[in-house]
């Protein structure tokens, strides 16, 4: 027999706010709860193990729509491991691409921080707000 829980009690269980276990349940990502004869929300085990999988997949970085389309895989009876694979190879590629931009960027600052800091305040352009961000400076 699987006990059944409410949804405080597997908010609670799960560390989260019952808000966020009714929108993962809205959004399809929770397997849609039974209802108890008084209406109440009715959750297995399974969502909760379905929860910390959710957390897990968010902690590497997976959006939750791609949670969603491998929960919708898996409930399929379909093995997700490929899916999952392809999305972990976008995602690596999408932070070494994020990663190349950031360097990029910081390497600038740091040229305008030495070029800035040569800067007499006292000839600034009144015309330009700040000659030390000014592209034409």
């Amino acid at each position: 027999m699987v006990m059944a829980m409410r949804i405080g009690e597997l908010a609670e269980r799960a560390g989260t706010s019952v808000k966020t276990i009714r929108y993962y349940d809205r959004i399809g990502v929770l397997r849609a709860s039974e209802r108890s004869e008084s209406g109440y929300r009715l959750y297995g085990e399974d969502a909760l193990d379905r929860y910390r999988f959710l957390r897990a997949a968010q902690a590497i970085g997976l959006r939750l729509g791609e949670i969603r389309e491998i929960v919708a895989l898996r409930d399929r009876g379909e093995t997700p491991c490929g899916f999952v694979v392809d999305l972990i190879g976008r995602r690596a590629a999408e932070l070494d691409a994020r990663i190349a931009e950031l360097v990029a960027l910081r390497d600038g600052l740091r040229s305008l921080d030495r070029r800035a800091r040569g800067l007499d305040p006292r000839r600034c352009d009144p015309m330009l707000v700040c000659h030390v961000i000014d592209a034409g400076a």
